[in-house]
């Protein structure tokens, strides 16, 4: 599983389409509206009697700056009491779904998204996890992965003390870049030092996880400067990295009109600054585990993969796909069983919504059997790099060749260029492929064929 990334950019050139990053399948472009309240309750109920056991997001839109390059959903503002109203239909909502569910249910998985979410004030932070504890079964043994993603602009020892002690114990801190130069074309500055603090004090306080982000095709990046950053993030010896390909998509995110499309790396750059960042993790003891992560070996990450146990959900890779997933706040996405639904993404909306006693659902999906079929190939391909036809076929019911024919022309050409190993019983994704892992999933979605397709980002 832990084979060398073989760096072809001839073949990265070829397979570099745009496409997703299958967090889900079907994936979110994929929704529709007509998806209503009624049909969460339901999924929730067939939950509840199933006693599946849960993963809840959190997401907390609002932020104090603006940071040009973000695609998320959130809401600027320097005005912290607009964070009141918000947490008060937040905790309508929690109260709405938890009728529903089983208080055996265990709360196997916490993520707090954003937006930041230390945008929150101290009482405001403990107040929603008693809430969560007071509608949910959160565990009491520091078992669980409850993470929260952190700005380090927005957080020192206090607030890490804090969160420790109301319960996480994994954290991702947002850094992209430690370049001023770069820092001043995306608008966040942020110093070495504000990250520094932060992580020393997520280790002296044993939190289990650290993640740190980086994203490489910022504005007035170079090659040599993104790998001082590695270097530098490297030395602090987090213990997952993402490295993210910036996407400059102006025409979607209004943030990103303020970046000087001349400032932008050249493409050969970026291919560049990703291979000497795939060089520098390796050499420090990093494994690419897919999708842009990097974990050391003994992460949870790195074992699940090992083991064969590694999943995907809206989280990215996780322990705990296996969970239903219920979203909570504007935009949140729930998965619980075949039904996807999310709720509204326009905060005023939201808020009305759930001041008058109603949950927030606009839009989603119901899932068939041939999307259950093709999520659990994509989720073998991108979690583990293998496919066993057998496997499959004695899940589902099919024959493979048959069922995925219209598939197979292009799985041999991906033979031929030297992606994959394709048998009459396997699929193993070489060390050549292994950066391309989207591109060979993307054979498979039935929504999206290989080609350049506007919504999504390039894979490389």
């Amino acid at each position: 599983m832990f084979d060398p990334i073989c760096w072809n950019a001839d073949l990265i050139r070829r397979y570099d389409n745009a496409g997703p990053r299958y967090t889900s399948y079907p994936t979110a472009t994929q929704f529709v509206d007509g998806i209503e309240p009624s049909d969460l309750v339901r999924a929730l109920q067939l939950s509840s009697q199933a006693q599946s056991p849960l993963s809840l997001y959190v997401h907390i839109p609002f932020c104090a700056n603006i940071c040009y390059y973000c695609a998320c959903n959130k809401v600027i503002t320097k005005d912290r009491s607009r964070a009141e109203p918000y947490l008060q239909s937040l905790y309508r909502e929690i109260e709405l779904v938890s009728q529903h569910v089983d208080p055996a249910q265990e709360i196997q998985q916490l993520h707090f998204g954003g937006g930041t979410p230390t945008f929150l004030a101290h009482d405001q932070l403990r107040g929603l996890l008693d809430k969560l504890r007071a509608h949910f079964n959160l565990r009491l043994d520091d078992a669980g992965d409850y993470s929260i993603e952190i700005d380090p602009r927005e957080a020192d020892w206090a607030t890490m003390g804090l969160l420790r002690e109301i319960g996480f114990n994994r954290v991702s801190f947002g850094v992209q870049d430690l370049d001023p130069e770069v820092q001043r074309a995306v608008n966040r500055l942020q110093t070495l030092e504000q990250t520094q603090t932060v992580m020393d004090a997520a280790r002296a306080l044993q939190y289990r996880s650290i993640n740190i982000d980086l994203i490489y095709g910022l504005p007035k990046q170079t090659r040599s400067g993104f790998a001082r950053t590695v270097d530098a993030i490297i030395a602090m010896k987090p213990d997952r990295l993402s490295v993210f390909n910036y996407a400059h998509l102006p025409e979607r995110f209004l943030p990103q009109r303020r970046i000087e499309t001349a400032d932008l790396p050249s493409p050969q750059d970026k291919l560049a600054m990703l291979e000497d960042t795939i060089n520098q993790l390796m050499s420090a003891g990093y494994r690419y585990i897919g999708m842009d992560h990097f974990a050391l070996p003994d992460d949870s990450l790195s074992s699940a993969q090992e083991n064969g146990e590694l999943q995907r959900n809206f989280q990215g890779y996780t322990t705990h796909g296996h969970c239903d997933l219920i979203g909570l706040g504007v935009s949140s996405i729930s998965q619980v069983g075949d039904l996807f639904s999310q709720n509204t993404s326009d905060i005023k909306v939201y808020q009305h919504t759930l001041d008058s006693g109603k949950l927030a659902t606009r839009r989603g999906l119901e899932c068939h059997a041939d999307d259950r079929l093709r999520r659990a190939v994509i989720s073998q391909l991108i979690c583990h790099s293998v496919l066993d036809f057998t496997a499959i076929e004695q899940r589902f019911g099919i024959v493979f060749v048959d069922y995925f024919a219209d598939c197979l022309p292009v799985l041999e050409q991906m033979r031929r260029d030297g992606l994959i190993q394709l048998t009459d019983r396997k699929i193993r994704i070489l060390p050549a492929g292994r950066l391309l892992a989207r591109s060979i999933c993307m054979v498979f979605d039935a929504y999206h064929a290989l080609e350049n397709d506007q919504r999504y980002s390039r894979i490389i």
